[in-house]
């Protein structure tokens, strides 16, 4: 036997797989469910789904589980198939005349383990005999406990609520062959390490146990040391990276102009059809409501729904007759949706690795997608992280005008006049309204359709500014070519204002208000502009001045944004930091207690 302990899936991996299967290694072909080692019935049933070439996590899990007697860690992103990875080896392995809990799922939502359970059932559509109970949190434990007890084969469960169905001696799995860790990192993320320890424990050593995960922190390396023997590893492209087909833009703007953000993008996208993610349950609450009170097709999920709303809220996704799903990070971990165009992050999540979950929503199945970030200054270092840790490069783009938003509407409205289908009963009674427009232009008639249509969206746009922060990525833009930009590293962590600053400068200078064009405050540096003639006269003006007892740098802000700005504004608090040590030590010491 061939081992394919910790194979990395390159192009070798098709000859190695038709060595193990016995395919011609010459001609080497896309392998198809039915070369793998299935049971009929099973391929009976994954036929009536409509799969035919298995994904490359598939491909390769499939064929070690069913033959190998190992334990398994597959690394996949989200959307690669790894449901079907362990779930078809598990239905195959499992003993339909034994009544007992033979196979075991654990999985961190209730979403997610109504997904899974869905899928197996599909699956093993023609498995006469087997059972499988779906054990979760917020439905009836006795109902659950009563599926388990009518002789079912495969559990899937959450961790808490198998825990307590353990507890109170509702479920035994002391005979359970196959265990199955899916989602572990986000388990672990929700803090679900001791529930599995707990579980664990409470199954025999002998099991085999698989472990499928879309990133591999040290927390899940770890559970794989204490619970796994000798694991074999898959790992389909390379461990915590973001899939290939995702584009990643950021859009930075002012922390007040976040949810105007969100608006502008879903206008510029009329046939969206996506989630916007939020760190908090209000926060999704907040948003889900105001889009609907402006007319979006959005709807809220988030733990504090009872489960006949979220079940609603994800049927309705799921038919596409909901277009946005606004979310926490815990409740979209069931979303096994495909065709999800973007990602919207109204704040970037706390962990790394939860943007890797997020973004994974969309560019399901091999398709393409794209996932986006409103971020203000202050998250900046959180996009370099990100691109760090995941190795992936976010597109830095300015949010849509008002224009771009009204072109891109329009031609959304006229594809659906070209292909809207027509009633007969308007063709009935066409004479009598072509008469009516007897007197209007072609042109006319064209226009005021469109002014029906979007003269309330063109009102609003007319005059809209733009909402992005001056500063994007490493760029400085300036609003007027015969202006010069200044940077300062004052800002309103100094207690600066507009006003304020502009009687820094007419102060130092011999210049008025009148000279001082656009300001942009930040909360630790500022910009401001002035006609190019009088740049000699803003360098020497305010140059080694002081502003309420702190130094400051006043230079022309560089394209690249880069270095020398953050090496001149770390001396000026350098300086700041000293000066202020040194007034407190004149003052009885207190200096040396404060925090640097």
């Amino acid at each position: 036997m061939v081992s394919l302990d910790r194979i990395r899936l390159t192009g070798l991996t098709f000859f190695l797989l038709s060595k193990l299967i016995r395919l011609p290694s010459r001609k080497i072909k896309l392998m198809l469910f039915t070369d793998l080692p299935l049971n009929p019935n099973l391929l009976k049933g994954i036929e009536d789904l409509g799969f035919t070439t298995p994904t490359p996590v598939q491909e390769a899990a499939i064929l070690q589980l069913i033959i190998e007697n190992r334990d398994l860690i597959g690394l996949a992103q989200t959307g690669t198939g790894k449901t079907a990875a362990f779930g078809l080896p598990m239905i195959q392995r499992i003993d339909i005349k034994n009544k007992s809990v033979q196979g075991l799922v654990i999985a961190p939502t209730r979403e997610l383990c109504v997904q899974i359970s869905k899928d197996f059932k599909s699956f093993s559509k023609y498995m006469k005999g087997l059972s499988i109970a779906t054990i979760y949190g917020g439905a009836s434990m006795d109902k659950q406990s009563r599926e388990i007890k009518s002789g079912a084969q495969i559990v899937v469960a959450t961790p808490g609520r198998l825990m307590d169905m353990i507890r109170r001696r509702m479920i035994k799995i002391n005979k359970v062959s196959y265990a199955v860790l899916d989602e572990a990192d986000e388990m672990l993320n929700m803090g679900f390490k001791e529930e599995i320890d707990g579980i664990l424990e409470h199954t025999p050593d002998e099991k085999l146990t698989w472990l499928f995960s879309a990133t591999m922190p040290k927390e899940v390396a770890k559970i794989s040391k204490s619970y796994m023997n000798d694991p074999i590893e898959i790992t389909v492209g390379s461990k915590n990276v973001g899939a290939e087909n995702i584009e990643h833009i950021y859009y930075n703007v002012p922390e007040r102009e976040r949810y105007n953000a969100v608006k502008r993008i879903l206008d510029f996208h009329p046939k969206i059809y996506g989630l916007i993610f939020c760190r908090t349950r209000r926060t999704t609450q907040d948003i889900a409501d105001k889009l609907l009170k402006e007319g979006y097709n959005a709807a809220p999920l988030h733990g504090d729904l009872s489960q006949m709303q979220r079940d609603k809220a994800m049927e309705k996704f799921r038919d596409k007759t909901l277009q946005i799903l606004v979310a926490t990070d815990v409740a979209a971990r069931g979303i096994d949706v495909n065709d999800i165009t973007h990602v919207i992050n109204f704040h970037l999540p706390d962990e790394v690795e939860s943007y890797t979950h997020r973004s994974g929503r969309t560019a399901r199945a091999g398709k393409k997608g794209v996932s986006i970030a409103i971020v203000s200054n202050k998250d900046q270092n959180k996009i370099q992280q990100i691109e760090r840790k995941i190795q992936i490069k976010f597109k830095t783009a300015n949010l849509p005008t008002g224009k771009e938003i009204c072109e891109q509407q329009l031609v959304g409205y006229v594809d659906k006049i070209k292909n809207v289908k027509i009633n007969d009963e308007i063709t009935e009674l066409f004479p009598s309204i072509n008469d009516s427009f007897t007197d209007l232009s072609k042109e006319e008639i064209i226009k005021r359709m469109i002014s029906i249509e979007f003269n309330q969206l063109l009102r609003y746009y007319e005059k809209s500014r733009d909402i992005s922060n001056s500063k994007i990525g490493n760029k400085v833009r300036s609003n007027n070519e015969d202006h010069q930009r200044f940077f300062i590293n004052l800002g309103q962590n100094k207690g600066l204002n507009k006003g304020g600053l502009l009687r820094l400068i007419c102060s130092n200078t011999n210049l008025s208000s009148k000279s001082v064009g656009a300001i942009d405050l930040y909360n630790e540096f500022s910009f401001f502009e002035v006609e190019k003639s009088l740049s000699d006269e803003i360098l020497t003006g305010l140059k080694d001045k002081e502003y309420d007892d702190n130094s400051f740098v006043v230079e022309i802000a560089t394209q690249d944004g880069g270095g020398k700005r953050k090496r001149d504004r770390s001396r000026g608090s350098d300086r700041n930091r000293d000066r202020n040590r040194n007034r407190n030590n004149s003052r009885g010491g207190g200096g040396n207690r404060r925090r640097r």
